[in-house]
């Protein structure tokens, strides 16, 4: 059979005609045969609140990245060097803001952006702690120790220091006197009722606040060294060992002299004898003033004032300065001597004594090198004499006399 007669399906395959291929433009060339047909989106994609919580989402992701962003590039400014030179003192006045503060430190050369301390504080919810004062700040601080240093008050901290053996009068005016402080006093503090000593205060300190300060140490020092003292000692309440310690404050000014001029007064108390102390003769003429300027003359040795121990017997009504610490426990565990007298020995110090003639024999050597010093100032050249007229030299406190000595 012949196979062009097979029907399809049945017997052998008819051959296929090859696939004509028209030609086409380039343009259609490029398109192409078949467009998809797009997809349509769902309900629920296309949903307002879907939308909305896309849109959320996408924003909360910035926020989230541009904070991560700030929150590194603010912590590496809080942590850079500073632009400070050098330590420098600035003054925060009371009631600056916290644009005003950053603008004075940016003036100041502390920071150089106010907005970045700006913004590192209200970050830090600490608006409200910055504080006012008198800081300084170190070399190259950073923002962070800026801010840190604002916050904790690390406000600067100065010495102030009030000898020993000054009147309340003239601590008063050394006080006064002192910028650092503010304020005025109202009145002179009782005598021998504030403490010598180096107290640490900031700039704007009340000077009334620094004198109840003074008051409480000295109450607080004279109630310990009471507390302690030597069994018997001829005194009968703290008041009295405030007077006697403001005595041998004002009589030596050598630490290692004050147990033995404080026996000397302690042994004369027991013996019932006059303290008969120069000290005392000033305060009783001139009080507070403190000093005389001048020496003692004669006439006012025996001139009676109630402070004048070469006239009263026993102590004076009160303290004739305020004396120190070392002072209160030299009276109150004075040295163990029978010392009854001393006179200064021209280099500063004293020569002590037992009895009135030895005392006399050192007032005798004193007198003597005295007089050897003026007449080396005497047989000065003459040649001097113009340039000490043209520049004449501050006058001296002159030396103390023979000093607890009988008459």
């Amino acid at each position: 059979m012949n196979n062009l007669d097979t029907p399809p399906g049945q017997g052998a395959p008819l051959p296929t005609e090859p696939k004509r291929i028209a030609p086409r433009s380039p343009r259609a060339a490029l398109e192409p045969e078949r467009v998809p047909v797009p997809t349509r989106r769902s309900a629920r994609a296309r949903h307002p609140l879907v939308v909305v919580g896309n849109a959320i989402f996408t924003f909360l992701v910035l926020v989230v990245i541009v904070v991560g962003g700030a929150v590194w590039v603010g912590k590496q400014r809080l942590d850079d060097a500073g632009p400070l030179a050098e330590d420098k003192v600035v003054i925060i006045p009371r009631g600056a803001g916290i644009r005003d503060i950053a603008d004075q430190l940016v003036r100041e050369g502390v920071i150089d952006q106010p907005w970045t301390f700006v913004g590192a504080v209200l970050v830090r919810k600490a608006r409200e702690d910055l504080k006012s004062g008198e800081y300084q700040f170190q070399k190259q601080a950073t923002l962070g120790d800026v801010i840190a240093t604002l916050i904790d008050g690390r406000v600067v901290q100065h010495a102030l220091t009030m000898p020993e053996g000054l009147t309340s009068e003239q601590m008063v005016q050394r006080l006064l006197e002192t910028d650092i402080l503010a304020g005025n006093v109202r009145e002179i503090p009782r005598e021998g009722s504030l403490l010598p000593e180096t107290y640490k205060v900031v700039r704007g300190t009340p000077r009334e606040q620094v004198i109840q300060r003074m008051q409480q140490a000295q109450r607080r020092v004279l109630q310990e060294v009471w507390d302690h003292r030597m069994a018997d000692l001829p005194l009968r309440t703290p008041e009295q060992l405030l007077t006697l310690a403001s005595i041998v404050e004002k009589e030596t000014g050598k630490p290692e002299e004050r147990t033995r001029v404080a026996a000397v007064f302690v042994n004369r108390l027991k013996q019932r004898m006059r303290l008969q102390s120069d000290p005392t003769i000033i305060y009783g003429l001139v009080g507070g003033k403190g000093t005389l300027g001048r020496p003692i003359m004669r006439s006012e040795i025996d001139q009676p004032t109630p402070y004048n121990t070469y006239v009263i017997d026993g102590l004076p009504p009160g303290p004739i300065a305020n004396p120190g610490r070392a002072a209160l426990e030299a009276v109150a565990n004075p040295a163990r001597t029978k010392e009854l007298f001393f006179v200064a020995d021209g280099t500063g110090g004293h020569t002590f004594s037992e009895t009135l003639d030895q005392h006399q024999r050192a007032v005798a050597k004193l007198r003597a090198l005295e007089a050897a010093q003026r007449g080396e100032a005497t047989a000065a050249p003459a040649a001097a004499a113009p340039a000490a007229a043209a520049a004449p030299a501050p006058a001296r406190p002159a030396a103390r006399r023979s000093q607890t000595q009988t008459r």
